[in-house]
C-alpha cells in the first residue's frame, strides 16, 4: 500500500510540475486555470514529488530485509552458517 501511495503522489507532483510552466498552463482548456499564477501549482507539484520518492525510498528499504542466519550443524557441532528467508 505504500509504495502505491508513493507512486501516486510522484506521479501527481510530476503533472503539478509540468502544469507550472506557462506552457503547460496553456495546454489545459479550462479558463480558470489559466488565471492561476503558476508558481502555486509548480511548488505543490515539487513538494508531492519529493514526498512520493521519499515514501518510495522508505518502502523499498523494508521490503530488502537481509535474510536470517540459521547455523548448519555436523553431528553437535555447527560447521557453518545459511541464510533462511
Amino acid at each position: 500500500m505504500g509504495k502505491l501511495l508513493g507512486y501516486i503522489l510522484a506521479g501527481l507532483g510530476l503533472v503539478g510540475i509540468a502544469l507550472g510552466s506557462e506552457t503547460g498552463l496553456s495546454l489545459v482548456p479550462l479558463s480558470f486555470i489559466q488565471n492561476i499564477n503558476p508558481n502555486f501549482i509548480l511548488y505543490p507539484g515539487v513538494v508531492l514529488t519529493v514526498l512520493g520518492i521519499v515514501i518510495l525510498i522508505i518502502n523499498s528499504n523494508k521490503s530488502g530485509k537481509t535474510p536470517k542466519e540459521v547455523p548448519i550443524y555436523k553431528g553437535k557441532e555447527i560447521v557453518g552458517y545459511r541464510r533462511h528467508k
